[in-house]
């Protein structure tokens, strides 16, 4: 199942991710830091989504109340919902 995001407050315009029930298949990061995102895809694909949720919610990009991480947390619980 593949689920499309609309980020608030960070660089990245939309995030897409892909679940094989709860294991993240795949994250796709678009108009972000290509660097960072595609290492947060690779570190996160295999993983179950639950877990992800657990441990990137709440990170923060300097003074920022967010950053493309806890944005993917939400995002994969927007995913988990929609199934």
């Amino acid at each position: 199942m593949e689920f499309n995001y609309k980020p608030k407050g960070v660089c990245a315009r939309l995030i897409t991710v892909e679940l094989d029930g709860e294991t993240i298949k795949k994250v796709t990061f678009i108009g972000a830091c290509s660097g960072n995102t595609s290492g947060i895809s690779k570190l996160v694909e295999g993983r179950n989504a639950k877990e992800v949720i657990k441990t990137l919610r709440g990170t923060r990009c300097g003074s920022s109340q967010t950053s493309c991480p806890d944005q993917l947390s939400w995002a994969l619980e927007g995913a988990l919902n929609a199934e």
